[in-house]
């Protein structure tokens, strides 16, 4: 499911990234600098279900993966994940049956990473939390209701004691 979520940060069919400087996927994010958390977490791979070591920068709502951690301006992601797709990050060592686990789940998949200690999960959970929130939006923009621009319906009398029949 990654892949999907590349290729449709990406727009493209296929899981290549463009020969730009940083690929599409970066999705005009400069994350070579100034990322909101770096580190490094074990990811499951998406096929085969081996554990890798990989270098992730969050910034600016996408969560980056790389193979090393010397990130430039030419550095291309080996993935990308857009977290206002994502609905829920949250501790799963009780899942995995491994320490410092975490699980990231969008609508049609969750992902698993394994941080270096239970500080280092926290962080990553707390800000990838606190991106999704940034990030992600309850309702699309042609989902606003402006109920100041609506036409209002006419006021409606209210009953009073004059109105009401005598006895």
């Amino acid at each position: 499911m990654a892949a999907s979520l590349w290729r449709a940060v990406m727009g493209t069919g296929g899981g290549s990234s463009s020969s730009a400087p940083g690929g599409d996927a970066a999705g005009g994010v400069e994350f070579w600098h100034g990322a909101e958390r770096t580190g490094w977490l074990n990811k499951q791979g998406e096929y085969i279900k081996t554990w890798r070591r990989r270098w992730f920068v969050l910034k600016q709502g996408r969560l980056f993966w790389f193979k090393d951690p010397a990130v430039t301006r030419a550095s291309v992601p080996r993935g990308v994940i857009p977290v206002a797709s994502c609905l829920t990050v949250k501790g799963a060592e009780d899942v995995l049956n491994r320490q410092f686990a975490f699980e990231l789940s969008t609508p049609t998949e969750t992902m698993y990473f394994i941080a270096d200690s239970e500080k280092e999960k926290e962080e990553w959970i707390n800000s990838i939390g606190r991106s999704i929130v940034q990030h992600s939006r309850s309702v699309t923009d042609a989902e606003v209701v402006d109920y100041d621009s609506r036409p209002q319906p006419p006021p409606q009398p209210k009953p009073t004691e004059a109105s009401e029949p005598a006895e």
